[in-house]
């Protein structure tokens, strides 16, 4: 059979099994599993299919984009709203300061496996204005400068934020109907996963005080990912990151729905991200395994742990640093319900897909409580908090806010992992676990101060025991 036949018979028999995409040839230079995915998938998804989805999400996390994909974004800023370029674009498309700044997502998810953070490195560039994107400068008045978060235990995350999402709305609704029903003022408490969220205030007639809400935004919605809190899901968050850090444009916002093209950012490349390609980016990071804590070989290092663990709580780092939070369901559906235009959410599609995480064996050894509640071993508390004061700014060093989180704000670090992932602050800028406790103001001095007070022999064995969190095989 001609080679031109061939490959008109291989596109029909991809179309009649659902993909559109011709498979890549062996040699060329392009990503073959873009468009593998096929169509956005729905419902509750066998283990054999989340197996394949996953698959392919993890290759395309590990792909190397070319031009050939549509790498690169000539007439498009790294902006999340998707924005037009000011000046024509100069010749060769890759800047540290406003991207693009990797060919694939394991170019900063690396450490210690593909997923997890990045060294000083790999540090990005989080620039908050939308038209003052064409800038060639490292100066922080343009920029903030960030380290890569890990990825794995990402699906637990964002199950806990939403229930917590969904648990303070209801709690909103409650006050709202309280109020109306006794005509008066209502002053209530939001407390979920015993995360203290502050107070919001309630008129008879509806009106919401916000003035004592305490880090949360006052839509009372979770936003667990980035050091800011400000990405409401692995699907924003995989979406923002592929226009900004590859110039790969996802359909569902850079798409002819929402800009009236399907090639906004002008590289002659069409749809270069479909739905299904950022489902099965988003089904791989659910489901990367929780970290856990190793139990130490040597005799000495497992006793200094022990005695680290209580000085942990004794000390007031497990105020914040909550050592878990539980968890009621393990099913993760993607889209999510929380996300607003430009990315996909449940009410823009007929069903969501529905990932169990109880299919991994990982998740089956996860603690339970009385209730039957999976207990995350996160070690955090899904808020944000100031992190400097008068005597100490050392986490305070960014000019920029961002998404109207001021630049001493930042949200609490989830500690699990944090063996395998040095350097720590949200510049990466400090080499040793002492150094960023000592860096702590703000709602972090009180158990930072303990901590520089205690006994040699107590600050040790917290070194100790936080080096046992680990991001395991």
């Amino acid at each position: 059979m001609p080679h031109a036949l061939c490959r008109a018979v291989a596109v029909v028999l991809c179309a009649l099994a659902g993909n559109p995409v011709l498979a890549a040839e062996p040699w060329e230079e392009r990503t073959p599993e873009i468009g593998q995915a096929g169509p956005e998938v729905s419902g509750l998804l066998s283990a054999e299919h989340l197996a394949r989805l996953t698959s392919i999400g993890e290759k395309l996390f590990a792909a190397r984009f070319t031009s050939l994909d549509g790498n690169g974004r000539p007439f498009a800023t790294q902006a999340i709203v998707p924005t037009r370029r000011k000046h024509p674009p100069a010749a060769g498309e890759f800047s540290r300061t406003a991207g693009m700044d990797a060919n694939g997502c394991s170019g900063c998810h690396n450490l210690p496996f593909p997923g997890g953070a990045g060294e000083f490195v790999t540090n990005v560039f989080v620039s908050e204005g939308f038209e003052s994107a064409d800038f060639d400068s490292t100066d922080p008045q343009f920029s903030n400068e960030r380290g890569t978060n890990s990825l794995f235990g990402a699906g637990l995350i964002e199950l806990l934020a939403r229930e917590i999402t969904e648990d303070l709305h209801r709690q909103r609704s409650e006050a709202r109907s309280e109020a109306a029903r006794r005509g008066e003022t209502v002053r209530v408490r939001l407390v979920s996963k015993g995360i203290d969220y502050g107070f919001l205030t309630v008129s008879p007639d509806g009106m919401v005080d916000m003035r004592e809400l305490d880090g949360i935004d006052m839509d009372l919605v979770i936003r667990p990912f980035s050091q800011k809190g400000v990405m409401t899901s692995l699907r924003q968050f995989t979406v923002n990151a592929l226009n900004h850090h590859h110039g790969m444009e996802a359909r569902e916002r850079f798409g002819a729905r929402w800009t009236g093209t399907p090639d906004f950012d002008g590289d002659e490349k069409p749809d270069e991200i479909s739905d299904g390609d950022v489902s099965a980016l988003v089904a791989w990071q659910a489901t990367l395994y929780a970290p856990q804590q190793a139990a130490p070989q040597d005799a000495r290092w497992q006793q200094m742990a022990e005695r680290g663990a209580k000085a942990f709580d004794t000390l007031g780092c497990a105020v914040c640093h909550k050592p878990s939070l539980p968890l009621s369901s393990l099913s993760f559906a993607d889209p999510g319900p929380f996300d607003v235009a430009g990315t996909l959410n449940d009410r823009q599609v007929r069903e969501p897909a529905i990932y169990d995480l109880n299919l991994f064996a990982w998740a089956k050894i996860l603690p339970r409580n009385e209730k039957g509640e999976v207990l995350v071993p996160l070690f955090g508390d899904l808020k944000r908090h100031v992190m400097t004061d008068g005597g100490r700014e050392t986490l305070g060093n960014e000019l920029m806010a961002q998404r109207f989180v001021d630049r001493n704000i930042f949200m609490t670090a989830e500690l699990w992992g944090v063996a395998s992932t040095p350097p720590y602050g949200h510049r990466n800028d400090m080499t040793t676990l002492d150094e960023i406790i000592r860096a702590h103001g703000g709602s972090g001095r009180a158990a930072s101060d303990a901590y520089q007070a205690a006994e040699e022999v107590d600050r040790q064995a917290i070194i100790a025991f936080l080096k046992t969190l680990v991001i395991g095989p």
